[in-house]
């Protein structure tokens, strides 16, 4: 029905022209003393036939709308099989159509070329930036001093850095290297432990960790990126002589708890988001605000999830939920 009140409503210009000229003939009949019923029988019979005309415009001009509306929930790409061209107009349509349709083709495979480069690009550079920081690693390593301490630690922060690079690179890669299996959980968090050992030494933390014993589903090195920055994060915003604690929730949440800063309650829904640093991140110049978005992004394609509770000044629990049955084992 609101079809064919709209079709009526595009074409009242015609019928309004139809009642116009009966109109025009009923009065040039009035005036001259003719009878009227001869105007009434032509114009009924016209009626008539106008109708059955317009019923199968209606019903021609319906199925067209349907075509194209079905068209319209396909992708540009897609978009095939136009109904056939009645009119001048829709010939003229569908061309402007074609052309569109081609210079997005066009765009898209410009992009894409540009976008591969980038990633070719900037892959290569982070595998190379490896090879100096691995030399000045080794060098510094035959150092013993405060000034070779800290060039350490920044050295790691860099060697981080270059990690999220690559991760943030490969997350959306059609080569992504996703090995789905049942792993031994504690084996990943002690290479993670393990890695940001002496953080903890520098800043005298305390790491509270009891082997879990659980076994999960999951890709080992990605998990593996995961937790590494989550400590990361949790090393950095806990002052010297604070606390670091490893654990398990039941069924299989694993938590990392800290006793920092804590994270502001108006931050704390948007941790996760791309590119967002909050009160933390804006007194710290160097958050990019891009681990904990990582994270959850990587943690979604391995079926996985993560949250945070925090309070200000007590600190923080990042919260990452390892129970699925989503995916396949290989």
């Amino acid at each position: 029905m609101r079809f064919l009140v709209a079709y009526l409503k595009q074409n009242r210009l015609s019928f309004g022209l139809f009642v116009l000229f009966c109109a025009i003939f009923a009065a040039a009949f009035v005036l001259y003393d003719l009878p009227i019923g001869a105007v009434l029988y032509p114009a009924a019979v016209c009626l008539t036939v106008g109708a059955a005309v317009l019923l199968v415009k209606v019903r021609k001009a319906y199925k067209k709308h349907r075509m194209l509306l079905e068209l319209v929930q396909r992708p540009a790409v897609l978009m095939e099989g136009f109904p056939e061209a009645a009119t001048t107009d829709d010939r003229d349509y569908q061309a402007i159509i074609e052309k569109l349709r081609e210079e997005q083709k066009q765009l898209e495979n410009t992009t894409h070329a540009r976008y591969t480069d980038m990633l070719e690009y900037y892959t290569v550079w982070a595998h190379q930036i490896k090879t100096p920081i691995a030399s000045m690693r080794l060098t510094l390593q035959n150092e013993d001093s405060d000034v070779a301490r800290r060039l350490s630690e920044d050295l790691f922060r860099i060697e981080q850095y270059v990690e999220m690079v690559l991760m943030f690179l490969r997350l959306d890669s059609d080569s992504t290297d996703y090995v789905i299996r049942s792993y031994d959980l504690d084996p990943i968090l002690k290479q993670a432990v393990r890695k940001f050992s002496t953080q903890f030494i520098y800043k005298k933390l305390r790491l509270t960790y009891k082997p879990v014993h659980a076994t999960v589903i999951t890709d080992e090195k990605w998990l593996l990126f995961v937790v590494e920055q989550v400590l990361a994060n949790a090393v950095k915003y806990t002052p010297a002589g604070g606390e670091i604690t490893l654990y398990l929730q039941s069924p299989k949440t694993l938590c990392v708890k800290d006793t920092g800063c804590g994270i502001a309650p108006e931050d704390l829904p948007r941790i996760f988001e791309k590119g967002y640093t909050g009160l933390n991140g804006r007194a710290d110049k160097s958050a990019s605000g891009i681990g904990l978005y990582l994270c959850r992004r990587i943690l979604k394609n391995l079926g996985h999830s993560i949250s945070a509770q925090s309070e200000v000044g007590k600190g923080t629990v990042i919260s990452i939920d390892l129970a699925q049955n989503a995916l396949e084992v290989e």
